[in-house]
């Protein structure tokens, strides 16, 4: 009854600290909140980003591109009216025999090129000026043209004098005009060209600031996310430390009380039943030889007798079984002598033992924690490992006893869906003893136990 309530209380104690690592708040949901968090600060700030790149590029096809272009436009008029301010001074100084009428064809070509040259200005002009901006240039055009027909049609009728005092008068001035129009629009192009620079500028400044802030606060948001799950993961692997150690303290009690209590019954079927079926064994025989040796029940008495030496053998064999006598009677080594050829026989394996060193007792609580362990490896290799052939050696070392189990079969296959109970215990076991145990897959094939604990003084 006590040892059911000790085990019942230690019970209560894992439950109770897996209830209490259930109940941990986990952290799932906050990384999951600063995921979503995160995502719309990087989606939003992506839609900011893509909103300013296009109000740039619109800004710099627009206004900049354009302006340029027009800038080029407005330089080509102003260079053909230049030229036709040359060709009025050549008309006017009269140094070459040429009649005016010679200078017809020249007008033409430049009036073709200014009109080609006012016609694609107004096209890249069309957003940045107002109608009335837009017609001043080209009815200005018109007019002067209209003066230098009428020019010219007086120097076909001959009155040249008259022509080169319309030169003089009207056209010149009109042409000054069309120069000083154009040259004030390349002034505001320029100015235009200006502003867009300074506003591509305070564009780039804003995105640069921007980008500072989100990356700071990226920054932050990772930082904190990182703290969080640090601290949450210290927390969590605190809990599953505790609950390490006390399922590990769970373990080796469990295990200590399990063989308390086989020691128990393994004494009371030793002595109790040993000593009763010895007692009846006794009784029967002398029952036997007060009968007459004719007598049919003296056979039938013999029969029970030899009944109750069979079960006598039987339940010394259990007891043996369940805690060998010998472990607390003559230790370790002399148990294992007697232990291994019965594992012999009942297994068929071909079992070699072999002793390195000086040997010194092992018993108590060290004999009986070793004597499970070489027992657990050796049913692993019956069990499991496909061969019919192990190894186990003991080396006495000056502070230590070293015991390996090895074979050849299948190798070590761990399944951690199913671990093996008879693994933990022999590691329990090995912490009981203050030792370590390891596991190693050899490289030809098979396992190799290996149990090293501290010799007891």
């Amino acid at each position: 009854m006590g040892t059911g309530l000790l085990i019942g209380n230690w019970a209560t104690s894992l439950y109770s600290c897996h209830v209490q690592l259930s109940s941990a708040r986990s952290p799932t949901s906050g990384l999951l909140v600063g995921l979503i968090v995160t995502l719309a600060a990087v989606i939003a700030y992506s839609w900011y980003i893509s909103r300013q790149v296009d109000g740039l590029r619109e800004l710099q096809n627009n206004l900049a591109d354009r302006n340029r272009k027009d800038s080029f436009q407005l330089l080509r008029v102003q260079n053909e009216l230049n030229s036709l301010a040359l060709a009025m001074r050549d008309m006017l100084d009269n140094d070459e025999p040429y009649p005016l009428t010679a200078w017809s064809p020249q007008f033409q070509r430049m009036r073709t090129d200014l009109d080609d040259a006012i016609r694609q200005e107004e096209q890249y002009a069309a957003g940045s000026r107002t109608a009335e901006q837009q017609e001043y240039l080209g009815s200005r055009l018109s007019q002067f043209w209209d003066a230098a027909d009428r020019i010219f049609a007086l120097a076909r009728e001959g009155q040249d004098k008259e022509a080169r005092a319309q030169i003089r008068l009207s056209l010149q001035a009109r042409q000054a005009a069309l120069s000083t129009a154009v040259a004030r629009l390349l002034v505001q192009n320029n100015e235009s060209e200006e502003q867009a620079g300074a506003r591509i500028k305070e564009i780039y400044d804003r995105v640069q600031r921007q980008v500072y802030l989100f990356l700071t606060a990226t920054l932050a948001a990772i930082l904190f996310t990182s703290f969080y799950v640090i601290r949450s993961n210290l927390r969590l692997f605190a809990r599953v430390g505790t609950l390490a150690e006390q399922r590990s303290d769970l373990a080796q009690k469990l295990i200590s009380t399990q063989e308390s209590t086989l020691r128990y019954i393994s004494r009371e079927l030793h002595d109790e039943f040993g000593q009763i079926l010895t007692a009846m064994g006794l009784m029967l025989g002398r029952a036997r030889n007060q009968l007459p040796e004719d007598s049919k029940i003296r056979e039938e008495l013999l029969e029970v007798r030899e009944i109750a030496q069979t079960t006598l053998d039987k339940v010394r064999s259990l007891s043996q079984a369940l805690h060998p006598v010998m472990l607390d009677e003559v230790g370790l080594e002399a148990t294992l002598d007697w232990y291994l050829p019965t594992l012999r026989k009942q297994s068929e394996i071909n079992l070699s033992y072999e002793k390195i060193g000086t040997p010194f007792r092992v018993d108590g609580r060290s004999a009986i924690h070793v004597y499970r362990v070489v027992q657990e490896a050796l049913n692993n290799v019956i069990r499991h490992s496909g061969t019919k052939e192990a190894w186990l050696r003991l080396y006495f070392q000056v502070d230590s006893l070293r015991v390996e189990v090895e074979d050849h079969g299948s190798g070590f296959v761990p399944q951690p869906a199913k671990p093996g109970i008879g693994l933990v215990a022999i590691r329990e076991r090995a912490e009981l003893l203050g030792g370590k145990v390891e596991f190693l897959q050899l490289p030809s094939g098979g396992t190799l136990v290996r149990l090293t604990v501290p010799r007891e003084t």
